[in-house]
């Protein structure tokens, strides 16, 4: 099913940039150039994120912040800004924002920003599912069983054969330099 998200800035270019990279995404993206603009698309939708400027002519996006978390407490909302301050994160978190990042924003943090806040969603609402017993074969057991009595001695393999191997590596990376070899 496709995530909505709700991106809020007086800057229609931003929104645009957001929609553009999210939409690449496969994330359904709506813009609101103000916060009077973002609760009237607010009202008649159901977001799984928001995204809002913090300087914004008319309502900022701590007030924007405040009233969507007093309507859904767990709608995660990231605050986007230019003029970051102490007093500023601090109040966003103190509402309850999920992120408080500053501009400018690359494409890559737009995507990695929505992908974990989303990763998070879907591993709060994940449904556990009803759990099969596995009976394993008894030639499985045994394998198991050797593999559990053999690891130490294969630790033990590995940590008498590295200081050999790595000096290898050593020797042949030098003789291929002073060779002239790539």
């Amino acid at each position: 099913m496709e995530k909505r998200i709700l991106v809020v800035d007086d800057d229609q270019v931003v929104g645009k940039s957001f929609e553009r990279v999210l939409t690449n995404k496969g994330y359904r993206v709506d813009t609101a150039l103000s916060g009077r603009e973002a609760f009237e698309k607010y009202a008649g939708a159901d977001f799984d994120m928001v995204f809002t400027d913090l300087r914004m002519p008319g309502q900022d996006g701590l007030e924007v912040a405040r009233r969507i978390k007093e309507m859904n407490p767990w709608l995660p909302i990231v605050v986007v800004t230019g003029y970051a301050t102490q007093q500023a994160e601090e109040s966003a978190k103190a509402i309850g924002v999920a992120e408080f990042i500053q501009k400018p924003l690359t494409p890559s943090v737009i995507e990695e920003v929505a992908a974990r806040i989303m990763g998070r969603i879907a591993a709060v609402t994940a449904v556990p599912t009803a759990t099969a017993t596995v009976v394993e074969a008894p030639e499985n057991i045994a394998r198991n069983v050797a593999l559990f009595f053999a690891a130490p001695f294969i630790g033990l393999a590995y940590i008498v054969a590295f200081p050999f191997v790595g000096f290898y590596m050593i020797v042949r990376s030098g003789m291929r330099l002073a060779l002239g070899k790539k």
